[in-house]
């Protein structure tokens, strides 16, 4: 799986794609380990599926001792079951776990901490206490960059996007590391899924090692995926359709291998 992507080409396609306010500043275009980039997400505030039920059974309680009307007027709802609500937020991408003793150790990890197979993603050390926690998240793209061996056997970009042009929302996991000053950084991850079978890509990268690509993200399961337990997630992590994404080799002489 490579390690580029291409971030969304401008602000609008922020709240029309994803329903959330477009960045201040749209930042760098082109994303590789430790770049500043986004993701989405519903709270920052994780929650174990334990907790995440003790908070829907209270939610549930309170509305049964209230009127309609008192519930409309003076309820407030839990911010943990709210899943119509999003929120997109600056971070890292390349993860840096929660435990890490130090910055310096958590940029050496971040570089090789950027995506995630769905198989490892609840036992790894690394992912595991953000994904019990529900700390899952959208990673908006445009496209992203894959090898291809096939005509050479030396590495060819290659970029995979929409065949409509829409950007992709794809499944990603988040964390939050803190220093001893109280400072905090923010950073996310891609999560992975096997293409061996898969129409498209299964023609890229390297000959004989397994395939894999982004787990895209259907538009109308965004919320069911952020809203969803641990238990449930992976369910969603699913080969998106190979007629529906198109791979265009980038153009020889440019610099830029996302070509922009």
């Amino acid at each position: 799986m490579s390690t580029q992507y291409e971030a969304l080409k401008n602000a609008d396609l922020y709240p029309t794609a994803f329903r959330v306010e477009p960045p201040a500043e749209l930042g760098e275009r082109k994303m590789t380990p430790r770049r500043p980039g986004f993701f989405i997400t519903r709270s920052l505030s994780g929650a174990t599926d334990a907790e995440r039920a003790a908070l829907k059974t209270a939610a549930a309680s309170q509305a049964e001792t209230q009127s309609a009307a008192d519930a409309q007027a003076k309820a407030e709802p839990a911010p943990s079951t709210d899943i119509t609500s999003r929120l997109l937020v600056p971070a890292q991408w390349g993860l840096v776990p929660h435990w890490v003793k130090s910055a310096s150790d958590g940029k050496l990890r971040a570089t090789k901490l950027v995506h995630v197979k769905s198989d490892n993603v609840g036992t790894s050390t690394a992912f595991r206490d953000a994904w019990l926690n529900n700390q899952r998240c959208i990673v908006p793209m445009q496209a992203f960059i894959t090898d291809d061996y096939r005509s050479s056997g030396k590495p060819k970009p290659t970029r995979i996007a929409r065949v409509d042009g829409l950007p992709m929302g794809v499944a990603g996991i988040w964390a939050r590391w803190q220093d001893e000053d109280g400072s905090e950084l923010l950073s996310y991850a891609i999560i992975t899924i096997n293409a061996n079978a898969h129409g498209l890509m299964n023609r890229y990268q390297a000959p004989g090692s397994e395939k894999s690509m982004p787990a895209i993200l259907n538009e109308g399961a965004y919320d069911a995926w952020l809203g969803s337990s641990a238990a449930k997630a992976k369910e969603f992590l699913r080969a998106y359709p190979a007629q529906k994404l198109l791979a265009n080799p980038v153009e020889k002489g440019r610099k830029n291998p996302l070509g922009i």
